[in-house]
């Protein structure tokens, strides 16, 4: 089992989960994060630190952010590792809120 990191994360990229991340799981991308399901462990830790709900437990991922578990599997294999929580961007607020941007997310 692992976690998955959906659409809300795009252009927020809070990096609140990595801090928690006894396993260090996850790879930064440009404007999201997501979770290397081969190096997860299922412990949950992460999901209440992330301020915009964007990550899941792989059985409970929403229907319409399924494809989600394929774009963490498949970009985990070539972001680099984040093991630090860094500074937000600039304009995370002003995402946080925002639905349907898919389109957005830079690989």
């Amino acid at each position: 089992m692992t976690h998955i990191v959906t659409e809300a994360c795009i252009k927020c990229r809070y990096t609140d989960c990595v801090d928690v991340c006894p396993v260090d799981c996850f790879r930064a991308g440009p404007n999201f994060l997501v979770i290397d399901p081969d190096e997860c462990i299922d412990c949950a830790v992460c999901i209440p630190e992330c301020p915009v709900e964007a990550i899941y437990a792989e059985e409970d991922v929403p229907e319409n952010q399924q494809d989600f578990v394929e774009i963490n599997a498949e970009l985990s294999k070539i972001w680099p590792g984040i093991t630090r929580a860094e500074e937000k961007a600039e304009d995370a607020d002003k995402w946080a809120d925002v639905t349907e941007k898919k389109e957005l997310l830079e690989r």
